[in-house]
Protein backbone atom coordinates (compact mmCIF):
# COMPACT_ATOMS: atom_id res chain seq x y z
CA UNK A 1 0.00 0.00 0.00
CA UNK A 2 1.36 3.26 -0.85
CA UNK A 3 3.07 5.03 2.00
CA UNK A 4 2.57 8.48 1.09
CA UNK A 5 -1.15 8.63 1.40
CA UNK A 6 -1.32 7.28 4.44
CA UNK A 7 1.37 9.99 6.14
CA UNK A 8 -0.75 12.50 4.12
CA UNK A 9 -3.86 11.17 6.13
CA UNK A 10 -1.86 10.86 9.49
CA UNK A 11 -1.06 14.47 9.89
CA UNK A 12 -4.41 16.01 8.10
CA UNK A 13 -5.48 14.20 11.90
CA UNK A 14 -2.78 15.36 14.56
CA UNK A 15 -0.40 18.18 15.21
CA UNK A 16 3.52 17.57 14.36
CA UNK A 17 4.67 18.81 17.88
CA UNK A 18 1.77 20.17 19.87
CA UNK A 19 -2.04 20.46 19.59
CA UNK A 20 -3.29 23.64 18.30
CA UNK A 21 -5.21 26.07 20.58
CA UNK A 22 -8.53 26.60 20.17
CA UNK A 23 -8.86 23.27 18.19
CA UNK A 24 -12.34 22.16 19.61
CA UNK A 25 -14.01 25.38 19.19
CA UNK A 26 -17.19 24.88 17.23
CA UNK A 27 -16.64 28.27 14.99
CA UNK A 28 -14.76 29.35 12.31
CA UNK A 29 -13.45 32.69 11.07
CA UNK A 30 -14.78 33.69 7.88
CA UNK A 31 -12.14 35.10 5.23
CA UNK A 32 -13.57 35.37 2.66
CA UNK A 33 -13.52 38.89 3.03
CA UNK A 34 -10.33 39.36 3.74
CA UNK A 35 -8.42 37.40 1.04
CA UNK A 36 -7.41 38.89 -2.17
CA UNK A 37 -9.45 41.98 -1.31
CA UNK A 38 -8.86 43.64 2.02
CA UNK A 39 -5.79 46.32 1.84
CA UNK A 40 -5.90 46.11 -1.85
CA UNK A 41 -5.61 49.69 -2.42
CA UNK A 42 -2.53 50.14 0.18
CA UNK A 43 -0.95 46.96 -1.50
CA UNK A 44 -1.24 48.99 -5.37
CA UNK A 45 0.40 51.86 -3.51
CA UNK A 46 2.80 50.06 -1.83
CA UNK A 47 4.01 48.32 -4.73
CA UNK A 48 4.16 51.80 -6.83
CA UNK A 49 6.89 52.47 -4.40
CA UNK A 50 9.16 49.83 -5.63
CA UNK A 51 11.07 51.62 -8.52
CA UNK A 52 11.81 54.85 -6.32
CA UNK A 53 13.15 53.16 -2.83
CA UNK A 54 16.67 51.39 -2.64
CA UNK A 55 16.34 47.99 -2.22
CA UNK A 56 12.10 47.75 -2.75
CA UNK A 57 12.27 45.20 -4.78
CA UNK A 58 13.86 42.32 -2.62
CA UNK A 59 11.86 43.05 0.47
CA UNK A 60 8.69 41.62 -0.82
CA UNK A 61 8.16 38.31 0.69
CA UNK A 62 5.13 38.59 3.36
CA UNK A 63 1.89 37.37 3.24
CA UNK A 64 0.78 40.89 1.47
CA UNK A 65 -3.46 41.28 1.54
CA UNK A 66 -4.67 42.44 -1.87
CA UNK A 67 -3.63 40.18 -4.12
CA UNK A 68 -6.88 40.53 -6.81
CA UNK A 69 -6.43 44.14 -6.81
CA UNK A 70 -2.89 44.35 -7.79
CA UNK A 71 -3.57 41.26 -9.78
CA UNK A 72 -6.58 43.52 -11.64
CA UNK A 73 -4.50 46.44 -11.55
CA UNK A 74 -1.12 45.71 -13.25
CA UNK A 75 -2.48 42.76 -15.49
CA UNK A 76 -3.92 45.71 -17.64
CA UNK A 77 -0.25 46.14 -18.73
CA UNK A 78 -0.01 42.66 -20.69
CA UNK A 79 -1.09 42.47 -23.88
CA UNK A 80 -1.77 39.41 -25.65
CA UNK A 81 -5.67 38.18 -26.27
CA UNK A 82 -5.45 35.75 -22.94
CA UNK A 83 -4.82 38.61 -20.74
CA UNK A 84 -6.52 41.19 -22.31
CA UNK A 85 -9.75 38.41 -21.21
CA UNK A 86 -8.46 37.59 -17.97
CA UNK A 87 -7.63 41.68 -16.87
CA UNK A 88 -9.81 43.62 -18.97
CA UNK A 89 -9.52 47.20 -19.12
CA UNK A 90 -7.56 50.40 -21.08
CA UNK A 91 -4.01 49.81 -21.86
CA UNK A 92 -1.81 52.42 -20.30
CA UNK A 93 2.13 52.79 -20.21
CA UNK A 94 3.73 51.25 -17.23
CA UNK A 95 4.80 55.38 -15.62
CA UNK A 96 1.08 56.28 -15.95
CA UNK A 97 -0.26 53.04 -13.66
CA UNK A 98 2.42 53.55 -11.21
CA UNK A 99 1.60 57.42 -11.40
CA UNK A 100 5.28 58.50 -12.54
CA UNK A 101 3.37 60.54 -15.63
CA UNK A 102 -0.25 61.27 -16.62
CA UNK A 103 -0.23 64.67 -15.06
CA UNK A 104 -1.43 67.65 -17.79
CA UNK A 105 1.23 70.52 -17.12
CA UNK A 106 1.13 74.48 -17.84
CA UNK A 107 0.86 76.52 -20.81
CA UNK A 108 4.02 77.67 -21.56
CA UNK A 109 4.74 80.70 -23.95
CA UNK A 110 8.55 80.97 -24.96
CA UNK A 111 10.13 84.56 -25.11
CA UNK A 112 12.09 84.05 -28.22
CA UNK A 113 11.84 80.85 -30.02
CA UNK A 114 7.86 81.29 -30.39
CA UNK A 115 6.86 77.78 -29.34
CA UNK A 116 3.70 77.71 -27.68
CA UNK A 117 2.91 74.47 -25.85
CA UNK A 118 -0.72 74.93 -24.48
CA UNK A 119 -0.33 71.28 -22.34
CA UNK A 120 2.94 70.73 -21.06
CA UNK A 121 4.57 67.77 -19.49
CA UNK A 122 4.32 65.73 -16.19
CA UNK A 123 7.14 67.59 -15.27
CA UNK A 124 5.94 71.25 -15.41
CA UNK A 125 3.52 69.98 -13.28
CA UNK A 126 6.13 68.72 -10.94
CA UNK A 127 7.93 72.31 -10.92
CA UNK A 128 4.45 74.75 -10.68
CA UNK A 129 3.74 72.69 -7.55
CA UNK A 130 7.27 73.16 -5.97
CA UNK A 131 7.15 76.56 -6.80
CA UNK A 132 3.89 77.09 -5.33
CA UNK A 133 5.04 76.23 -1.32
CA UNK A 134 8.57 78.26 -1.70
CA UNK A 135 9.02 81.49 0.21
CA UNK A 136 8.25 84.44 -1.01
CA UNK A 137 9.29 88.38 -1.51
CA UNK A 138 6.58 90.66 -1.63
CA UNK A 139 6.38 93.67 -3.82
CA UNK A 140 5.06 96.86 -2.59
CA UNK A 141 2.20 97.87 -4.51
CA UNK A 142 -1.85 97.35 -5.39
CA UNK A 143 -3.56 94.48 -4.74
CA UNK A 144 -6.59 93.08 -5.68
CA UNK A 145 -5.86 89.15 -6.89
CA UNK A 146 -2.00 88.55 -6.13
CA UNK A 147 0.28 86.65 -8.10
CA UNK A 148 3.48 84.99 -7.72
CA UNK A 149 6.01 84.71 -10.31
CA UNK A 150 8.80 82.51 -9.39
CA UNK A 151 12.35 82.80 -11.69
CA UNK A 152 13.95 79.49 -12.45
CA UNK A 153 17.71 79.80 -13.81
CA UNK A 154 17.92 76.38 -14.91
CA UNK A 155 21.82 76.18 -15.10
CA UNK A 156 22.37 72.58 -15.80
CA UNK A 157 21.50 70.84 -18.91
CA UNK A 158 20.03 67.16 -18.32
CA UNK A 159 21.35 64.16 -20.25
CA UNK A 160 18.12 63.25 -23.13
CA UNK A 161 17.96 59.76 -20.93
CA UNK A 162 19.07 59.18 -17.06
CA UNK A 163 18.62 56.81 -14.29
CA UNK A 164 17.99 59.00 -11.61
CA UNK A 165 19.07 56.92 -8.09
CA UNK A 166 16.58 55.51 -5.96
CA UNK A 167 15.98 57.13 -2.31
CA UNK A 168 17.59 55.28 0.94
CA UNK A 169 14.73 55.03 3.26
CA UNK A 170 14.05 52.55 6.64
CA UNK A 171 12.03 49.93 4.12
CA UNK A 172 14.42 47.58 4.94
CA UNK A 173 14.37 47.61 8.20
CA UNK A 174 10.39 47.93 8.82
CA UNK A 175 10.27 45.22 5.98
CA UNK A 176 11.75 42.95 8.30
CA UNK A 177 8.45 42.97 10.42
CA UNK A 178 5.73 41.40 8.04
CA UNK A 179 7.94 39.27 6.76
CA UNK A 180 9.32 37.59 10.09
CA UNK A 181 5.51 37.76 10.97
CA UNK A 182 4.66 35.86 7.84
CA UNK A 183 7.38 33.19 8.55
CA UNK A 184 6.49 32.90 12.16
CA UNK A 185 2.64 32.44 11.59
CA UNK A 186 3.46 30.09 8.56
CA UNK A 187 5.64 27.74 11.12
CA UNK A 188 3.06 27.74 13.88
CA UNK A 189 0.04 26.29 11.48
CA UNK A 190 2.99 23.63 10.56
CA UNK A 191 3.53 22.91 13.49
CA UNK A 192 0.15 22.37 14.81
CA UNK A 193 -0.10 20.36 11.59
CA UNK A 194 -2.84 22.88 9.97
CA UNK A 195 -1.66 22.45 6.19
CA UNK A 196 -3.91 24.18 4.65
CA UNK A 197 -3.18 27.76 6.29
CA UNK A 198 0.33 26.75 6.32
CA UNK A 199 0.28 26.38 2.50
CA UNK A 200 -1.74 29.77 2.32
CA UNK A 201 0.09 31.75 3.78
CA UNK A 202 3.42 30.22 1.92
CA UNK A 203 1.87 31.21 -0.79
CA UNK A 204 1.23 34.17 0.10
CA UNK A 205 4.65 34.95 0.99
CA UNK A 206 5.99 33.13 -2.47
CA UNK A 207 3.47 35.00 -4.74
CA UNK A 208 4.13 38.70 -3.01
CA UNK A 209 8.31 37.71 -3.51
CA UNK A 210 8.11 37.69 -6.90
CA UNK A 211 5.18 40.18 -7.60
CA UNK A 212 7.49 42.68 -6.26
CA UNK A 213 10.95 41.26 -8.13
CA UNK A 214 8.74 41.13 -11.66
CA UNK A 215 6.99 44.81 -11.44
CA UNK A 216 10.25 46.00 -9.91
CA UNK A 217 12.62 44.82 -12.88
CA UNK A 218 11.42 47.98 -14.63
CA UNK A 219 14.35 50.94 -14.67
CA UNK A 220 13.61 54.30 -13.81
CA UNK A 221 14.48 56.29 -16.29
CA UNK A 222 14.04 60.21 -17.06
CA UNK A 223 13.63 61.10 -21.05
CA UNK A 224 13.51 64.50 -22.38
CA UNK A 225 13.94 65.21 -26.71
CA UNK A 226 17.08 67.05 -27.84
CA UNK A 227 16.76 70.04 -28.84
CA UNK A 228 17.68 71.32 -32.87
CA UNK A 229 21.31 72.48 -33.11
CA UNK A 230 21.68 76.18 -32.96
CA UNK A 231 17.88 76.87 -31.36
CA UNK A 232 17.45 80.08 -29.63
CA UNK A 233 17.69 80.69 -25.94
CA UNK A 234 14.54 78.33 -24.54
CA UNK A 235 13.36 81.36 -21.71
CA UNK A 236 9.62 81.32 -21.53
CA UNK A 237 6.83 81.29 -18.53
CA UNK A 238 4.84 78.65 -17.13
CA UNK A 239 1.26 80.09 -16.93
CA UNK A 240 -1.61 79.27 -14.42
CA UNK A 241 -4.35 81.26 -12.64
CA UNK A 242 -2.19 82.06 -9.29
CA UNK A 243 1.41 81.24 -10.28
CA UNK A 244 3.85 82.04 -12.77
CA UNK A 245 6.99 80.29 -13.47
CA UNK A 246 9.54 82.46 -15.71
CA UNK A 247 12.11 80.02 -17.12
CA UNK A 248 15.55 80.97 -18.17
CA UNK A 249 18.16 78.65 -19.27
CA UNK A 250 19.36 76.86 -22.72
CA UNK A 251 16.75 75.26 -24.49
CA UNK A 252 17.64 71.72 -23.12
CA UNK A 253 17.08 72.27 -20.04
CA UNK A 254 13.32 74.31 -20.36
CA UNK A 255 12.95 71.03 -22.79
CA UNK A 256 13.06 69.05 -19.84
CA UNK A 257 11.43 71.00 -18.27
CA UNK A 258 8.32 71.32 -20.87
CA UNK A 259 8.58 67.78 -22.54
CA UNK A 260 10.54 65.53 -20.21
CA UNK A 261 8.93 62.63 -18.76
CA UNK A 262 9.34 59.63 -15.92
CA UNK A 263 9.39 56.28 -17.44
CA UNK A 264 9.65 52.58 -16.94
CA UNK A 265 11.11 50.27 -19.12
CA UNK A 266 10.82 46.38 -18.79
CA UNK A 267 12.59 43.91 -20.61
CA UNK A 268 9.72 42.07 -22.20
CA UNK A 269 8.05 45.24 -23.63
CA UNK A 270 5.90 45.99 -25.67
CA UNK A 271 3.86 43.07 -24.27
CA UNK A 272 4.82 42.58 -20.67
CA UNK A 273 4.19 38.96 -20.82
CA UNK A 274 6.13 38.40 -17.18
CA UNK A 275 3.81 40.92 -15.19
CA UNK A 276 0.76 39.63 -17.19
CA UNK A 277 1.68 35.61 -15.65
CA UNK A 278 2.83 37.20 -12.37
CA UNK A 279 -0.81 38.88 -12.37
CA UNK A 280 -2.22 35.24 -13.12
CA UNK A 281 -0.05 34.57 -9.77
CA UNK A 282 -2.04 36.84 -7.86
CA UNK A 283 -5.25 35.76 -8.89
CA UNK A 284 -3.90 32.18 -8.18
CA UNK A 285 -3.38 32.90 -4.91
CA UNK A 286 -7.01 34.97 -4.38
CA UNK A 287 -8.92 32.26 -5.40
CA UNK A 288 -6.65 29.70 -3.46
CA UNK A 289 -6.78 31.56 -0.03
CA UNK A 290 -10.43 32.19 -0.42
CA UNK A 291 -11.49 28.39 -0.97
CA UNK A 292 -9.19 26.74 1.25
CA UNK A 293 -8.02 28.96 3.97
CA UNK A 294 -12.01 28.44 5.07
CA UNK A 295 -10.71 24.33 5.41
CA UNK A 296 -8.41 25.21 8.05
CA UNK A 297 -8.50 25.34 12.47
CA UNK A 298 -9.24 27.93 13.93
CA UNK A 299 -5.94 28.50 15.22
CA UNK A 300 -4.72 28.49 11.58
CA UNK A 301 -7.39 31.29 10.23
CA UNK A 302 -6.24 33.68 13.29
CA UNK A 303 -2.43 32.92 12.34
CA UNK A 304 -3.64 33.47 8.58
CA UNK A 305 -5.55 36.95 9.30
CA UNK A 306 -2.06 37.95 11.89
CA UNK A 307 0.08 37.74 8.56
CA UNK A 308 -2.05 39.94 6.47
CA UNK A 309 -2.92 42.36 9.35
CA UNK A 310 1.00 42.91 9.85
CA UNK A 311 1.34 43.21 6.07
CA UNK A 312 -1.88 45.93 5.71
CA UNK A 313 0.00 48.10 8.24
CA UNK A 314 3.50 47.60 6.63
CA UNK A 315 1.27 48.86 3.33
CA UNK A 316 0.01 51.72 4.91
CA UNK A 317 3.29 52.40 6.51
CA UNK A 318 4.32 52.84 2.85
CA UNK A 319 1.62 54.27 0.98
CA UNK A 320 1.58 57.04 3.70
CA UNK A 321 4.76 58.53 1.70
CA UNK A 322 3.66 61.18 -0.32
CA UNK A 323 4.95 60.30 -3.72
CA UNK A 324 4.61 63.70 -5.33
CA UNK A 325 7.11 65.07 -2.69
CA UNK A 326 9.34 61.95 -3.67
CA UNK A 327 8.81 62.57 -7.53
CA UNK A 328 9.84 66.68 -6.88
CA UNK A 329 12.87 65.88 -5.24
CA UNK A 330 13.88 63.45 -7.94
CA UNK A 331 13.62 66.57 -10.54
CA UNK A 332 14.81 69.07 -8.36
CA UNK A 333 17.84 67.53 -7.19
CA UNK A 334 18.93 65.05 -9.48
CA UNK A 335 17.46 65.87 -13.24
CA UNK A 336 17.53 69.89 -12.60
CA UNK A 337 20.85 70.08 -10.03
CA UNK A 338 18.71 72.06 -7.60
CA UNK A 339 18.11 75.17 -9.72
CA UNK A 340 17.69 79.01 -8.04
CA UNK A 341 14.10 79.20 -7.40
CA UNK A 342 13.24 82.81 -6.88
CA UNK A 343 9.71 83.89 -6.12
CA UNK A 344 7.75 87.35 -5.83
CA UNK A 345 4.31 87.99 -5.33
CA UNK A 346 2.74 91.02 -7.05
CA UNK A 347 -0.43 92.21 -6.32
CA UNK A 348 -2.42 92.45 -9.46
CA UNK A 349 -2.00 90.79 -12.61
CA UNK A 350 -1.16 94.27 -14.81
CA UNK A 351 1.92 94.51 -11.76
CA UNK A 352 2.53 90.90 -12.50
CA UNK A 353 2.73 90.84 -16.62
CA UNK A 354 5.37 93.76 -16.34
CA UNK A 355 7.58 92.17 -13.49
CA UNK A 356 7.37 89.10 -16.27
CA UNK A 357 8.39 91.13 -19.15
CA UNK A 358 11.02 92.95 -17.52
CA UNK A 359 12.54 89.72 -16.30
CA UNK A 360 12.45 88.22 -20.23
CA UNK A 361 13.12 91.03 -22.11
CA UNK A 362 11.37 89.03 -24.79
CA UNK A 363 11.83 89.90 -28.91
CA UNK A 364 8.17 90.17 -29.00
CA UNK A 365 6.77 91.58 -25.68
CA UNK A 366 3.22 92.42 -26.98
CA UNK A 367 2.70 88.16 -28.07
CA UNK A 368 3.32 87.76 -24.27
CA UNK A 369 1.37 90.68 -22.75
CA UNK A 370 -1.63 90.14 -24.77
CA UNK A 371 -1.67 86.02 -23.92
CA UNK A 372 -1.48 86.84 -20.02
CA UNK A 373 -3.60 90.42 -20.14
CA UNK A 374 -6.03 90.06 -23.27
CA UNK A 375 -7.91 93.12 -22.34
CA UNK A 376 -8.03 95.47 -25.89
CA UNK A 377 -10.20 98.58 -25.09
CA UNK A 378 -8.70 101.88 -25.97
CA UNK A 379 -7.57 102.53 -22.51
CA UNK A 380 -5.91 99.29 -22.27
CA UNK A 381 -3.94 99.54 -25.80
CA UNK A 382 -2.59 102.82 -24.80
CA UNK A 383 -1.29 101.69 -21.60
CA UNK A 384 0.55 98.01 -23.66
CA UNK A 385 1.59 100.38 -25.50
CA UNK A 386 3.12 102.69 -23.46
CA UNK A 387 5.06 99.72 -21.37
CA UNK A 388 6.08 97.72 -24.42
CA UNK A 389 7.81 101.10 -25.42
CA UNK A 390 9.69 101.44 -22.21
CA UNK A 391 10.78 97.76 -21.71
CA UNK A 392 12.12 97.85 -25.40
CA UNK A 393 13.70 101.11 -24.99
CA UNK A 394 14.98 101.04 -21.31
CA UNK A 395 13.60 104.35 -20.34
CA UNK A 396 12.28 103.77 -17.13
CA UNK A 397 9.17 104.03 -16.01
CA UNK A 398 8.37 107.71 -14.77
CA UNK A 399 5.18 107.93 -16.58
CA UNK A 400 4.18 111.49 -17.15
CA UNK A 401 0.11 111.91 -18.10
CA UNK A 402 1.25 114.07 -21.20
CA UNK A 403 2.77 110.53 -22.11
CA UNK A 404 -0.26 108.83 -22.54
CA UNK A 405 -3.18 111.25 -22.25
CA UNK A 406 -5.42 112.66 -24.96
CA UNK A 407 -8.93 114.13 -25.70
CA UNK A 408 -10.78 111.36 -26.40
CA UNK A 409 -10.16 109.54 -23.45
CA UNK A 410 -13.08 110.21 -20.75
CA UNK A 411 -12.36 110.89 -17.10
CA UNK A 412 -12.83 107.25 -16.24
CA UNK A 413 -9.99 106.11 -18.47
CA UNK A 414 -7.80 108.73 -17.07
CA UNK A 415 -8.05 107.51 -13.37
CA UNK A 416 -7.76 103.80 -14.86
CA UNK A 417 -4.45 104.78 -16.68
CA UNK A 418 -3.50 106.18 -14.00
CA UNK A 419 -3.77 103.13 -11.57
CA UNK A 420 -2.46 101.01 -14.71
CA UNK A 421 0.54 102.91 -14.74
CA UNK A 422 1.18 103.13 -11.11
CA UNK A 423 1.27 99.16 -11.42
CA UNK A 424 3.68 99.26 -14.04
CA UNK A 425 6.16 101.41 -11.66
CA UNK A 426 5.49 98.84 -8.37
CA UNK A 427 6.24 96.30 -11.20
CA UNK A 428 9.39 98.34 -12.18
CA UNK A 429 10.32 98.46 -8.18
CA UNK A 430 9.96 94.81 -7.90
CA UNK A 431 12.40 94.19 -11.16
CA UNK A 432 14.92 96.66 -9.61
CA UNK A 433 14.79 94.68 -6.17
CA UNK A 434 15.50 91.11 -7.80
CA UNK A 435 18.18 92.73 -10.08
CA UNK A 436 20.24 93.77 -7.21
CA UNK A 437 19.74 90.51 -5.48
CA UNK A 438 20.55 88.64 -8.58
CA UNK A 439 23.44 90.06 -8.75
CA UNK A 440 24.54 90.22 -5.26
CA UNK A 441 23.89 85.77 -5.49
CA UNK A 442 26.29 86.35 -8.59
Amino acid sequence: MPIIPQVTAALAHRSVLFTAPLDRANFRLDTSGVAGVFGGEEAVSAMATVHVYEHRKWLGWYNSPGSYVIAKRYGRLAKSKFFDGLFPGVHTDPATLFELDGWPGPKFIAARSGTIIDETSHMAALLLKECSNILSVEVDGRKTQPVGVTIAELHHIPNDEENPAQFRTLAPVYASVPIVVSLVTCVMCLLVGDWYSFSMILLGIVVSGISCLVIGSGTFLFTHPKPAEGSPCGDGILKSDKDIVVLKGDEAAVNSITRGRFSLRFNSEPHYENIGWCSVLLMIQFVAQLLLIPQGTLFGQMMFVTSLAVSWGYNLWLSAFDKERIQRDILMKQVLQEPQLTKYVLGTRTSMVVFVLLILQPEKPDKIMNSLLPNDTKAWGKWKDAVISRIQTAKGFDFDQADWDDDSFTDRDRKLLSTLFQDARDAYDGFKKYHRASDYKT
